[in-house]
């Protein structure tokens, strides 16, 4: 069980490294932030890399489980940082992703 809350929270990790270093990067080439916001985003973009290098399955695997938890933490970072309302689509289509995500990730397998 332990196992599972680790691999969770380095894909939660990860997901703010590379969200907030994207967001940073966003602000400041489209919405005229300052330059320092650029470098952060960038170090953090790093950060993202190495944290997922940190994962115990392989390569495909883990950017295959990445790429649900990042849909799911996308939606709640637009939502808590740009005001976007995710409707019943949005809620139902994360809940998809999560549910293949732990199929792929933790069934059981011979």
């Amino acid at each position: 069980m332990m196992a599972i809350f680790k691999a969770l929270g380095l894909f939660v990790l990860a997901g703010l490294f590379e969200i907030g270093g994207g967001y940073l990067m966003w602000q400041w080439l489209r919405s005229g932030k300052p330059l320092w916001w650029g470098i952060v985003g960038a170090v953090m973009l790093v950060f993202y890399g190495i944290v997922a290098t940190w994962q115990v399955t392989s390569f495909g695997k883990t950017y295959a489980v990445y790429g649900a938890i990042f849909i799911v933490m996308s939606i709640a970072w637009a939502g808590y940082f740009d005001g976007f309302k995710p409707d019943r689509l949005d809620l139902i289509g994360g809940l998809i992703v999560m549910v293949g995500v732990s199929v792929i990730l933790f069934w059981p397998r011979s």
